[in-house]
């Protein structure tokens, strides 16, 4: 009987490599490729294959965690830009683009958006 091509990559060797290539940054299509499979075939592989998930995850999580230090030490000496999206994206609710205003109005529509833009002014 014919091996399969996820047997070798279960092996340590396989998981060593499949577990650099995330660490360097490839992304699940450029792993499949490495691989010599479909991108299909690396997700069924992930479902089916504890150990090829969890070395593909800890694999970016590496990378990942040395990105979201390298922007914060960005953020912490001034750069406008890692700032902005620091806060974009770990606090949404305060400082996202798009911000939602409920108005309540009865007779004077007018007024009531008055009003809410005040509130909204002042919260910042």
């Amino acid at each position: 009987m014919a091996k399969s091509k996820a047997e070798y990559w279960l092996t340590e060797d396989g998981l060593i490599l499949l577990k650099g290539w995330a660490r360097d940054g490839l992304t699940d299509e450029q792993i499949a490729h490495n691989c010599g499979i479909s991108t299909a075939t690396l997700y069924n592989w992930k479902n089916k294959h504890i150990e090829i998930f969890e070395a593909l995850k800890k694999g970016k999580e590496v990378v990942d965690y040395q990105v979201e230090n390298a922007l914060l030490k960005k953020a912490l000496v001034g750069d406008t830009t890692a700032q902005i999206f620091w806060l974009k994206n770990r606090r949404p609710d305060k400082w996202r683009d798009k911000q939602e205003t409920k108005i309540e109005a009865g007779d004077n529509l007018a007024e009531a958006i008055e009003q809410a833009w005040l509130n909204r002014k002042n919260e910042r």
